[in-house]
């Protein structure tokens, strides 16, 4: 009689121990290792100790674990007792019902091909970052992609707010679709991020695409950084610029934090891209989150946007009062003036439009189309000079 089959378990939680009882019920079976956590069960299908591993969801579960298991030869099955959005994402078998029967399955199914992703194109990203607090981050970077696309540049708009994303509704798009999510989704499972970039954006303007955000901030799971890592090479290849609306800074955990980062998305789009628009807002209180965000970033200096100016919250002349506040305290050697244009935001906000559609001679539009030009000049520049979020 053969070798029982040689299974990991990385099952957190109360369930571990119905899953090796079930596993070394049958008899050509037997569990080799009860794993305390995923970097354990990578380790042990790496040293080839077991043809298949079991697991459930579990913070540090992404495609680069998953392509590690399968890399050592080892099946994989999940078990969940409910809903497995991740190891659905990663395209992990679930047994619903018979884990024996699942695991042996395993054992002869192949691993998905991974779609090599494709070369790194010419295009330029930026990204449009801030403080938190609803400094207007989206109405820049719609707008900023709005201008790249009238000053005929191949545009896309990324809606990578894992808080709140809100690009869809700035754009007019009534029936909101999760472009980000099924994008990532499919393509930590290996698919051809260019085919799903071309299936998933969505044509709002000549040369403007929109991959939209979440539609519910629970799924920020989903959009995992090696999923990101699959979509920068394919954003290049397809657009001259690229604009993603990021997150705030995290402010609840440390980059070392167990699990993976709400906020990884934010940290990926900094990383990668060439220029940096840091949006504030021009109340005080706006201005003391903007200094300790731009203290907080490392890197080449950002583009600072200070948005919603106006002397009633600044005083007499505050574009200068403004700029000498950042300089003193932030090390800032040139702001970005953007007026309070309350009527043109409201147009544009009512029927989901940008700006240089509802008010072309507003003076925030004006604003924003002088410094995108600017912006996009350096991200071209400097291409291939990311800035990271310090830890």
């Amino acid at each position: 009689m053969s070798a029982p089959l040689g299974v990991i378990v990385a099952v957190r939680g109360d369930g571990e121990a119905a899953v090796v009882a079930e596993v070394d019920a049958h008899p050509r079976l037997a569990v080799v290792r009860r794993c305390a956590d995923l970097a354990e069960a990578v380790a042990v299908a790496r040293a080839g100790l077991g043809s298949v591993v079991v697991l459930s969801e579990q913070p540090h579960l992404d495609a680069d674990a998953v392509a590690a298991i399968r890399a050592a030869g080892a099946g994989l099955v999940g078990v969940a007792d409910g809903a497995a959005p991740r190891l659905e994402a990663l395209g992990v078998p679930l047994a619903r019902a018979g884990l024996a029967e699942a695991v042996l399955a395993a054992v002869d199914r192949p691993a998905p091909d991974f779609a090599p992703p494709p070369e790194r194109g010419p295009g330029a990203v930026i990204a449009v970052w801030g403080t938190g607090g609803a400094p207007g981050r989206t109405t820049v970077a719609v707008n900023l992609a709005a201008e790249s696309a009238l000053a005929g540049h191949r545009t896309v708009l990324v809606d990578l707010d894992t808080y709140g994303a809100s690009v869809a509704t700035a754009v007019g798009l009534a029936d909101e679709a999760p472009g980000i999510a099924a994008v990532a989704r499919s393509a930590a499972r290996g698919e051809d991020a260019a085919a799903l970039l071309a299936r998933h954006a969505v044509e709002v303007a000549p040369r403007l695409r929109v991959v939209t955000g979440l539609t519910r901030a629970a799924r920020w799971p989903e959009v995992t950084a090696p999923a990101l890592e699959r979509l920068w090479p394919a954003l290049r290849a397809q657009a001259d610029v690229v604009v993603l609306d990021l997150a705030a800074p995290a402010e609840d955990g440390g980059a070392h934090a167990p699990g993976p980062r709400r906020d990884g998305a934010t940290l990926a789009g900094l990383a990668e891209a060439d220029a940096v628009v840091a949006v504030g807002g021009a109340e005080p209180h706006q201005l003391v989150r903007l200094v300790h965000a731009l203290l907080d970033l490392d890197g080449p200096a950002p583009v600072v946007a200070v948005n919603r100016i106006r002397a009633s919250v600044a005083g007499a002349r505050p574009e200068d009062a403004i700029a000498a506040a950042l300089g003193r305290h932030a090390g800032v050697t040139e702001v970005w003036p953007l007026p309070w244009d309350l009527r043109a935001c409201d147009a544009a906000a009512r029927d989901g439009r940008t700006l240089a559609e509802v008010a072309p001679r507003s003076p925030l539009r004006r604003a924003i189309a002088s410094m995108a030009e600017v912006v996009i000049a350096a991200a071209r520049a400097a291409r291939g000079e990311p800035a990271t979020v310090t830890d």
